[in-house]
Formats: structure tokens, C-alpha cells, sequence
């Protein structure tokens, strides 16, 4: 099992790399799901996913990154392929800062849209 918030890395077809991590946070339960590009490590995105009525986060019973709406969809942040369809639906939504510093954003949003077809 990887430690919680260690950073990994991810190649889009470009050649792009972009690094990644998951974490789960309290005392407001969240996970959040950081990206940035290789080359410009301190412009930070920053997805976050909050408990919320008939949303859940990982937690008992789910595994560790895992986010969910009871209502339809579940996806598990530790999953290479997910982070990719997150990173193009937020490059396509204009959400990746070019500039140093921290963009937060609702990633519930984004989750949405990535379990409209069933997850």
C-alpha cells in the first residue's frame, strides 16, 4: 500500500509529465486529489471532495481514496486512469493554473461529470 500522499507521476500523450497525490484530510473529512505539471511544481491544483449528504469519502467500510455518490458512481483516486480523466476534464474546464500558487476547486464537479455514463 503506497503512503498516503506520496507523489507519483503521470505521462500524457504529449510527453507532459504531471505529478500527482491523494490525501485524506480531517477534522472535515476530505480527500483531495493534487496535480501539477513536472515542470512547474509549485502551480498546484487542488480537487476536493467532500462529505456531503449522499456523498461519501474513503472511510469505513470503502477503501482508502475512494469517492462516491449514493445515487450513482464511485471512483478510487488511487487509479492511475481515473487521475488521467480528472486531469483532462480539468485542463478542458481551464482549471490548471499556469502560475505559481494554489487553485482549490470542488471536485464533485468534475466527478460528475466522469460517472454521467456509469463511472
Amino acid at each position: 500500500m503506497r503512503r498516503d500522499g506520496a507523489l507519483r507521476g503521470l505521462t500524457v500523450d504529449d510527453g507532459t509529465v504531471w505529478l500527482w497525490n491523494v490525501r485524506h484530510r480531517h477534522p472535515d473529512c476530505r480527500t483531495v486529489l493534487a496535480l501539477r505539471r513536472a515542470e512547474r511544481p509549485h502551480a498546484l491544483l487542488r480537487l476536493v471532495f467532500r462529505e456531503a449528504p449522499g456523498r461519501a469519502v474513503a472511510g469505513f467500510t470503502m477503501g482508502r481514496h475512494e469517492v462516491l455518490a449514493v445515487d450513482g458512481g464511485w471512483l478510487n483516486l488511487d487509479e492511475p486512469g481515473v487521475v488521467r480523466r480528472f486531469l483532462d476534464a480539468a485542463v478542458a474546464r481551464g482549471l490548471v493554473p499556469t502560475a505559481n500558487g494554489v487553485r482549490e476547486e470542488d471536485g464533485r464537479p468534475l466527478f460528475d461529470e466522469l460517472t454521467a455514463d456509469g463511472g
